[in-house]
């Protein structure tokens, strides 16, 4: 089942990756325009609070957008699932998610504006809670470049390129796979996550 799922995943991975292209420059566009103005001097940050200021309803809100760039990374971990099947049987109960995010054209879209929209500017909900579901976004925004790139160089069908191909896949899943498994897990626990590579965006950009 888990493999009929991933595969099926796999398959949606190009149409959710014209919709992320879009994103991007809506979420770039406006973050400039919200620090257009400031100084790298001037530029503070609101400390995000955590331990036992956090609640049990912000670590679980918070840790959910993480779901999002999961799904999208699954591509990446196709050579991975066909050489450990245990590890795609990992997955398994995300199985009922995983479907229901690919089964609709623009889910993709649709959860990305409802988390940019509905948690990042939402200011009811806290600082660690916006700044998490900012980070799981530019952390799937990410997952654009090595897509494009694909759509440009042509993968290749054997050798040592192959190898080097495959590996790359390889390292990206476990890139996304390891920052969101340290994502929700510090979320869980009422930490703050700091990704490589994002952090301080997300950091920056709310406020």
């Amino acid at each position: 089942m888990c493999h009929s799922i991933t595969g099926s995943a796999i398959r949606r991975q190009s149409t959710a990756l014209r919709q992320h292209r879009h994103l991007s420059g809506a979420v770039s566009t406006a973050t400039s325009s919200r620090n257009r103005g400031r100084t790298r001097g001037s530029l503070r940050c609101t400390p995000v609070c955590a331990g036992k200021d956090v609640d049990f309803a912000d670590r679980a809100v918070a840790s959910l957008p993480y779901l999002v760039p999961l799904f999208d990374g699954l591509k990446y971990g196709r050579f991975l699932f066909a050489q450990f099947p245990a590890l795609a049987n990992l997955l398994s109960p995300l199985n009922p998610l995983i479907s229901l995010y690919f089964s609709f054209p623009f889910a993709s879209l649709i959860v990305f504006f409802a988390i940019y929209s509905g948690i990042v500017n939402n200011f009811q909900f806290s600082r660690f809670v916006r700044f998490n579901a900012l980070q799981s976004i530019l952390l799937d925004i990410i997952l654009i470049v090595p897509g494009l790139i694909e759509q440009v160089i042509k993968p290749p069908m054997g050798g040592a390129g192959l190898t080097i191909y495959i590996q790359l896949y390889n390292s990206i899943f476990f890139f996304v796979f390891a920052s969101v498994l340290y994502a929700v897990g510090s979320c869980l626990a009422g930490t703050v996550p700091r990704l490589p590579l994002v952090a301080d965006a997300a950091d920056q950009q709310v406020r």
